[in-house]
C-alpha cells in the first residue's frame, strides 16, 4: 500500500510539473513577440553561451569522430568494406550522432547554468525585485535565454559535425593512408538535402527544449540555497529526457516523409 501511495504521488507530481512546464512555454511564446525585444541580451546570451560551450563540444565531437571509426574499421575490414567507411561515418554523425550527443552535452553545460543562474536568482530575490521595480523579469531572463539557445545549438551541432569528421580523417589517414580530399569527396557524395535538413531543423527543437527547461527550473525554484542544486540537477535529467522524445518524434516523422 505504501509503494502504491509513493508511486501514486510520484505521477501526480509528474504531471502537474508536466502541466506547469506548459503553461511556462505557452507564457514564453506570448511574450517572445511583445515589444520590446531584448537584442542586446540575446546577442550576449548568444556569446556566452556558445563561447562558453564551444571547446566542450569541439572536443567531445572530435573524441567522436575518433572512437566510431576505430570501432566500426574491423568490422567493415572483415567483409571488405572499409571503403564505405567515409559515407558510413558522415551519414552517422550528421544525421543522427552530432545533433544528440552535441545537445546532451550543452543540456549539461548550458542547462545546468541556467537553472543555477535563474535558480540563485530566485532565492536572493533579484526576481522579486525586478518585479516590483517595473521590469518583466520573464521578458528579459527567460525570452532571451531561450532564444539565445535555440539560435546556438544548430551551429554548435554545425562545428561538432565538422570536428568528429575530421578526427574520423585522421583514424582514417594513420589506418588506411586515405587523403584528406578522398576522404570527405565520399563524405559530401553520400550525403543528401534530406539528411541534413531535419538534422538542422531537430537542432532548434533540441536547443528550444534544453532553453526552457533550465529556465523553468530556475525561474520556480525554491527551497533556499538548496533548492538552487536541485533546479540545475533537475533541469539536466529532465531535459535530457526530453531530448531522446523530440530525437524519437522527429526520426518517425522524418520516416512518414521518406515514406511519401
Amino acid at each position: 500500500m505504501l509503494v502504491y501511495t509513493n508511486i501514486k504521488t510520484r505521477l501526480r507530481s509528474f504531471f502537474i510539473e508536466i502541466g506547469e512546464l506548459s503553461y511556462f512555454t505557452l507564457r514564453f511564446l506570448k511574450e517572445v513577440f511583445k515589444a520590446p525585444i531584448e537584442f542586446k541580451e540575446i546577442i550576449r546570451q548568444c556569446f556566452y553561451m556558445g563561447n562558453r560551450s564551444l571547446l566542450l563540444v569541439g572536443i567531445t565531437g572530435f573524441i567522436i569522430g575518433l572512437v566510431l571509426t576505430l570501432q566500426t574499421r574491423p568490422t567493415l575490414m572483415e567483409f571488405g568494406a572499409v571503403s564505405w567507411m567515409p559515407s558510413m561515418v558522415g551519414i552517422s554523425i550528421v544525421r543522427e550522432i552530432g545533433p544528440i550527443i552535441t545537445a546532451l552535452v550543452c543540456a549539461g553545460r548550458i542547462g545546468s547554468g541556467i537553472g543555477a543562474e535563474l535558480g540563485s536568482m530566485r532565492v536572493t530575490e533579484q526576481i522579486d525585485a525586478m518585479e516590483v521595480s517595473g521590469t518583466n523579469p520573464f521578458k528579459y531572463l527567460v525570452v532571451t535565454r531561450v532564444l539565445a539557445v535555440t539560435l546556438m545549438l544548430p551551429l554548435l551541432v554545425i562545428i561538432g559535425d565538422a570536428v568528429a569528421l575530421f578526427g574520423s580523417f585522421l583514424v582514417e589517414s594513420v589506418k588506411g593512408n586515405v587523403s584528406f580530399t578522398l576522404f570527405f569527396n565520399q563524405v559530401f557524395s553520400s550525403l543528401e538535402f534530406g539528411d541534413i535538413i531535419p538534422a538542422t531543423i531537430k537542432s532548434f527543437f533540441f536547443g528550444f527544449a534544453i532553453g526552457i527547461v533550465g529556465c523553468f527550473k530556475g525561474y520556480y525554484c525554491s527551497k533556499g540555497t538548496v533548492g538552487v542544486g536541485i533546479a540545475a540537477n533537475s533541469a539536466v535529467v529532465f531535459t535530457s529526457l526530453l531530448l531522446f522524445i523530440i530525437d524519437f518524434i522527429a526520426v518517425f516523422v522524418t520516416d512518414i516523409f521518406y515514406d511519401l
